[in-house]
């Protein structure tokens, strides 16, 4: 079966799946000067890797890229590929009916495109067993975060979006594991793999990530599909669930965000937030005073340039003094 690959949460696999070929939503490893784009001046380290993952990527039959993130929007135009690419419009605004009938337009030229590259047209019944076949994956991973160490549950979550609907880990470990820690959350955008370290330090300095709000844990993940309008118009349901589901900071407005956010720190007990940003994310970076102004709870703001040599220890640092001051 032909992969498309893609990385930003606003892509349904659903759709993609429909067609009959396989979604693969990538979280890259950081870039290095080895990769074929390398390090780029003024470009994101999240963007570099990215198109350095697509570019070395062999097996791909198509690459699916979305304009909620301007440097993301740029990668289409430095991607130097035989893959073809396809530059989805999500709009930022959301409140009303035209930009969502815009979003269902760009689903169905999505469509379009995958059709072109031997995908076959879905049927709604074919659209509404896929799609609850993820729904059914998302909620059994969603509750697996309950009882699975915090790394385990984001490479879990990470599986989901590259491989489709994986074989959940059971509950092997008892509900001890609920206790130990003092709880936390991390917010921010995407996460590459290297990243995942920081779920590990945090639990050797005391802490547990209970709450994953980067683009690519939880907040990433597009909601339960109400049951009854899945099986009655599976492409509106769908587009509701991920465009008005799925909650950003690039929102315009992004109050649901905090809306968001609101629930899932009381319903955890999160007493502290790690804010992991990109330093040349603009949009983030912004975010981090509006958050910081919003929340009683500390947050402690992880910035970084994508740099494996002086990342790992100065966010191992300063996560395990910012433990030490919520103990």
């Amino acid at each position: 079966m032909k992969t498309i690959i893609y990385t930003c949460p606003y892509v349904p696999a659903e759709w993609i799946a429909a067609h009959h070929l396989m979604p693969s939503r990538v979280i890259p490893q950081a870039a290095d000067e080895t990769g074929p784009l390398g390090r780029a001046e003024g470009v994101c380290p999240y963007v570099q890797s990215f198109i350095n993952e697509v570019t070395m990527d062999k097996q791909a039959a198509g690459v699916v890229i979305t304009t909620v993130c301007d440097q993301m929007r740029r990668a289409s135009d430095i991607l130097q590929c035989d893959i073809p690419v396809f530059l989805m419009n999500v709009p930022n605004t959301w409140q009303s009916l035209g930009v969502q009938r815009l979003y269902i337009d760009e689903l169905k030229r999505l469509g379009r495109f995958l059709i072109g590259l031997g995908g076959k047209s879905p049927s709604d019944d074919v659209l509404a067993e896929i799609m609850l076949k993820y729904d059914t994956a998302r909620t059994s991973i969603l509750a697996a975060g309950g009882y699975l160490p915090a790394r385990q549950h984001a490479e879990t979550i990470a599986a989901f979006g590259r491989d489709g609907p994986p074989e959940i880990p059971k509950n092997t470990t008892g509900l001890d594991l609920l206790i130990e820690g003092v709880p936390l959350a991390i917010v921010g955008g995407p996460l590459m793999r290297q990243d995942f370290d920081i779920f590990d330090i945090a639990e050797q300095a005391g802490g547990r990530i209970v709450l994953d709000a980067t683009e690519t844990g939880e907040r990433g993940m597009c909601p339960p599909f109400d049951r009854r309008r899945l099986h009655e118009e599976p492409l509106m349901e769908l587009a509701n669930a991920y465009f008005g589901g799925i909650q950003d900071a690039s929102r315009r407005p992004n109050s649901e965000l905090y809306k968001w956010l609101k629930r899932r720190l009381n319903e955890r007990n999160v007493r502290g937030i790690i804010f992991h940003r990109y330093v040349w994310c603009d949009m983030w970076h912004a975010e981090l005073q509006r958050l910081k102004d919003w929340t009683d709870l500390p947050v402690l703001d992880i910035d970084t340039a994508g740099d494996n040599e002086t990342r790992l220890h100065r966010a191992a640092n300063r996560i395990r003094a910012f433990l030490e001051m919520l103990q």
